[in-house]
């Protein structure tokens, strides 16, 4: 019988909602082929979920019980691959020429220099997450210049006598 232990239901604790929901409804598909012996490839081929994906799920179930159907976080999520510091200030100062340039085309100007100091390129994400990463104000600063700059941004005056 393929019912969950008490371990199991204890290491679900500590998960998120959506993350203890989706390892129940992950190991309710797999329950046919743990308890009543259906073929695995049966079963993905009547659900419509790729085989490969039941596989790992049902592998994930032998080896660390419900749980291991529960969505992991990756421990990088969040964090950018580490560029030179160099690179990275290319890039941001890449980004802030007037008028502004395409994503595309400071990732292909960034590959390039990265390539020319035998450093590793950056991904599109990376410099993609570089460029959206400064202050909207500077980006307006650098863009649109000092007068809309302080139109827009910069700290409204009071009025004499408003106080």
């Amino acid at each position: 019988m393929a019912t969950p232990k008490a371990s199991d239901w204890t290491a679900l604790v500590g998960l998120r909602e959506t993350d203890r929901q989706r390892a129940l409804e992950q190991f309710y598909w797999l329950r046919p082929a743990l308890e009543e012996g259906v073929p695995l490839r049966r079963l993905a081929r009547e659900r419509g979920v790729p085989l490969r994906t039941a596989q790992r799920w049902l592998q994930r179930y032998q080896q660390r019980g419900l749980a291991g159907l529960a969505h992991r976080t990756r421990s990088d999520r969040g964090q950018r691959r580490r560029v030179a510091l160099e690179l990275q200030q290319l890039i941001e100062g890449l980004a802030l020429r007037t008028p502004p340039p395409t994503v595309a085309s400071v990732h292909r100007q960034a590959c390039l220099v990265a390539e020319e100091h035998s450093w590793s390129k950056p991904s599109y994400g990376t410099v993609y997450s570089i460029i959206k990463a400064p202050d909207p104000g500077l980006v307006m600063l650098a863009h649109d210049g000092p007068k809309r700059y302080a139109d827009e941004c910069a700290p409204r005056r009071l009025k004499e006598g408003s106080m």
